[in-house]
Formats: structure tokens, C-alpha cells, sequence
């Protein structure tokens, strides 16, 4: 079958990325990734951070079809799909021990037996996008069902038959070899299969993905496993800060699914978590059952204001500006020339948080208009030089702030 002259063309700029990844030559100034990286932009998914479910947080293995259905069903009449979480990704243990005589991977006979193409044209009727979960190894972290290592090319196919929309791409049980050419291998196979699958890199930072990653994928994970408590979810957030500059609107670092809602941490604290991973331009990935959400749960993943944040087409991530004695301050630019600001306060007191102009980027004369993201609420028109505020111990302060 002839190729057309978009599809050539990838062939040929695929390949020169995999070969330099593979050899370890590749360089930022490359033409052929520069190509590469408007290709995978052009696949139009993850101009902004990706908003969706994932199953793991909550459920690890224990999931099957009707849950993921009703989790679906729940995503849209909770609210949450007119917000923007459109995926629905399934994690590990979704599918069968073994591939089939052909070579495929095959759904879990016992948990999914409609078939995952069944599940997904289900999530599509919704209105809403199917993600799966694979292995840049020879088997997934579970060790329940294959990886795709040797496999990407038959795997990425048998994805797109589905309909599936966004592939979650872990490293366990691999070769040994360095993951950029492993998951360049996937990234190629995905394009050349035909439809736009959101690619997610999770090899847990180790090898600095931020760096490379942008060349591959759509988003990559740049920390080990979340866990629900506060001092793990601030691990993450300061791991995830080191690498800033690297997001950019189709490609984006990720601190880990978000915890909000699981019961490990303080409504203060996930307040916390879910205004930083917002400000940081984080793939914003529900983690709690959503089937029997709170109200304060989703008052606090339902916050338009801070969703808009995330959502923001320049797509610069947020960094921190100031630690002094776990009181700090994260702010970085939004379009139309305004600024987020979170006031986060580490410690076990109540304090003052100080956010001074020459720090965020201002000058110390220009005035502001300041919105407490929060409080729905404008808290001042004309602010100048500096912001201050009283942060609760574990909770933070989240401001826009727009010219005068």
C-alpha cells in the first residue's frame, strides 16, 4: 500500500530519532526531532495536561469492566467529563496472562470479557477515552500479564483496533537496556498505527526522562510511585519542581496520579496536592473511586479556577521560587500576561507567606488584580510590590494574579 506523503515522512524522521536515541548521539538541535516533536503535536492530544481516571491508586488489580463502566457512567453525571477528565485508563492487570496464538495481547477472560474493544466503544459513547496500560519489559510490574518488549510494532496495532486513546508505558522486567530506545521503539509503533494514542512514559524518573522524553511521548514520569500521605506527595511535587523547564504544551512531567479523595491525607492537604499539581502543569489523573465520591472530594478536584490553571494554553510549568523553613512560594506565567501563585506552608503552624514582585516575575510598581482561587474571590484590584497571607499548617494559598 502506497504511503501517503504525511506518513512518509514520519518513516523517515521516526527512524533517524530512533537510531540516534538507540546510539545515544541525540541533541536537542537535531532538525530530524524538531520534526519529530511537531509530529507528535500534531497528533492534537496533550496540548494540555491530560485529565482522566486511573485505576491504580485505588483499586491496584482488583478491576473489571463493570467497575470501569460505572466509573465512566460516574465521570460524566458527577460533572467531572464537562471539567475535562475525558480519560478513562485502565492500569495493570487488565489483561490476560498469556498472548494469544498469534501473538496478541488479549483482555482477562475472567474480568473483561466483552473484549477491551467493547469496553472502549462503551467509554466512546460517553463521550469520554479508553487508556490501557503496557510495559516496556518483558512482563508488567504485576507480573500477571505480558510487557511489550519485542512486541511494540503487533501491540501499538492491536491498541488502535481497539479504539484505545492513551497508553500508560511502565518499565519492569525489562532488559537491562537504557529505556529511551525501548520506549522510542513503542512511540514509533504508535504512530505508525494509525490513530492518536496519548503516550505516558513511566519509568519513575530514573533516568532523567525530562531530558529526553519530550522526543518520545506526551508526558513522562519524573518520581517514583505517589503514596496517600503528605510527605510523600511532597516528595513528588519537590522532585517534579527540579525538572520545570522541560514541560511544554505536548509534553509534560509527571509527579504521579493524584491521591485526592483516598482517605490518607487531610482535605488541607489535598487542597495542597491538587493546587501544586495544577501550578506544576501535572497530568491531572483522579485516583480515588469516583463511583462514590464525597462532596469534598469533589469540591476539591471540581475546582474550575484551579482546573483552568492546569488548562492554561501557554503551557509553562510552575516552579518554586522561595523555600525558607518549609514556608514557600510557586508561582510561574499564564497567558494574557497573568501569574499563579500558591503560598504553601510545609510546616506544623500556622505562618505568613510572603510572595515579593522581584521573585514572580513582577515589577515591584505594577499592580495587580489578585483572585484567590480557593475563596472565589477577588481580594484585591490594585496589590503592588508584594502578596501576603496567613497559610494554615500542610494547606496552601492559590492566587491569579492579572495586570491592572
Amino acid at each position: 500500500m502506497k504511503m501517503s506523503y504525511r506518513e512518509s515522512s514520519f518513516f523517515v524522521v521516526s527512524l533517524v530519532i530512533l537510531l540516534h536515541v538507540i546510539n545515544g548521539s541525540i541533541d536537542i538541535s537535531n532538525n530530524a526531532h524538531k520534526e519529530y516533536v511537531k509530529l507528535l503535536l500534531a497528533n492534537g492530544v496533550a496540548h494540555t495536561p491530560p485529565m482522566g481516571w486511573n485505576s491504580w491508586n485505588h483499586f491496584q488489580c482488583n478491576i473489571n469492566e463493570d467497575m470501569v463502566k460505572a466509573t465512566a457512567d460516574a465521570l460524566v453525571s458527577t460533572g467531572l467529563a464537562a471539567l475535562g477528565y475525558k480519560y478513562v485508563n485502565l492500569d495493570d492487570c487488565w489483561g490476560a496472562m498469556n498472548r494469544s496464538s498469534s501473538g496478541k495481547l488479549m483482555a482477562k477472560a475472567s474480568t473483561f470479557p466483552s473484549g477491551i474493544k467493547a469496553l472502549a466503544d462503551y467509554v466512546h459513547s460517553k463521550g469520554l477515552k479508553l487508556g490501557i496500560y503496557s510495559d516496556a519489559g518483558y512482563r508488567t510490574c504485576s507480573n500477571q500479564m505480558p510487557g511489550s518488549l519485542g512486541h511494540e510494532d503487533v501491540d501499538a496495532r492491536t491498541f488502535a483496533e481497539w479504539g484505545v486513546d492513551y497508553l500508560k508505558y511502565d518499565n519492569c522486567y525489562n532488559d537491562n537496556t537504557k529505556p529511551d530506545g525501548r520506549y522510542a521503539k513503542m512511540s514509533c509503533a504508535l504512530h505508525k498505527a494509525g490513530r492518536p494514542i496519548l503516550f505516558s512514559l513511566c519509568e519513575w524518573g530514573q533516568d532523567n526522562p525530562s531530558i529526553w522524553a519530550g522526543w518520545i511521548g506526551n508526558s513522562w514520569r519524573t518520581t517514583g510511585d505517589i503514596a496517600d500521605n503528605f510527605t510523600s506527595m511532597a516528595s513528588n511535587a519537590d522532585q517534579n519542581n527540579y525538572w520545570a523547564r522541560y514541560a511544554q504544551p505536548g509534553g509534560w512531567n509527571d509527579p504521579d496520579m493524584l491521591e485526592v479523595g483516598n482517605g490518607g491525607m487531610t482535605s488541607v492537604e489535598y487542597e495542597s496536592h491538587f493546587s501544586l499539581w495544577a501550578a506544576m502543569k501535572a497530568p491531572l489523573l483522579i485516583g480515588c473511586d469516583v463511583r462514590s465520591i464525597s462532596k469534598e472530594t469533589l469540591r476539591i478536584i471540581g475546582n474550575k479556577e484551579v482546573i483552568d490553571v492546569n488548562q492554561d494554553p501557554l503551557g509553562v510549568q510552575a516552579w518554586k521560587v522561595q523555600s525558607n523553613n518549609g514556608l514557600e512560594v510557586w508561582a510561574g506565567p499564564l497567558s494574557f500576561g497573568r501569574i499563579v501563585v500558591v503560598l504553601w506552608n510545609r510546616g506544623e503552624t500556622p505562618a505568613n507567606i510572603t510572595a515579593e514582585w522581584n521573585e514572580i516575575g513582577l515589577l515591584s510598581f505594577v499592580p495587580v488584580v489578585v483572585r484567590d482561587l480557593w475563596a472565589h474571590k477577588y481580594v484585591s484590584e490594585n496589590t503592588s510590590g508584594q502578596l501576603t497571607a496567613e497559610v494554615a499548617p500542610h494547606g496552601c494559598k492559590m492566587y491569579v494574579l492579572s495586570p491592572y
